[in-house]
């Protein structure tokens, strides 16, 4: 089991830029692939990134593509996700997720993924 906390969110005008981090607890971080996911008011969970238990694969949503990098130490079991040139629509609570399921590669689909964390919020202004 790994538990997740999710930090690095908050207010900052279109066209900057955040960094989200993701602290897992547990010494088995490595055995996960990772995922980052948001969630706007009214809307359903969406698939952001994805990164393998090693790092050597990355997976992006196609909004997020050229703009957002996934990344991960697995010797600090954290994982990030650097957001630039960010939108409005880039609003949203962001979580980030651990998929035990997946060994090589990654995975845009929420239903691999079984651990959470309990989000942060990322706000943009126009």
């Amino acid at each position: 089991q790994v538990q997740l906390v999710e930090s690095g969110g908050g207010l900052v005008q279109a066209g900057g830029s955040l960094r989200l981090s993701c602290a897992a607890s547990g010494r088995t971080f490595s055995s996960y692939a990772m995922g980052w996911f948001r969630q706007a008011p009214g809307k359903e969970r969406e698939f952001v990134a994805a990164i393998s238990r090693s790092g050597a694969n990355t997976y992006y949503g196609d909004s997020m593509k050229g703009r957002f990098t996934i990344s991960r130490d697995n010797a600090k079991n954290t994982v990030y996700l650097q957001m630039n040139s960010l939108e409005p629509e880039d609003t949203a609570v962001y979580y980030c997720a651990a998929d035990r399921f997946t060994y090589y590669s990654v995975s845009a689909d929420i239903s691999n993924y079984d651990y959470w964390g309990q989000g942060t919020q990322v706000t943009v202004s126009s």
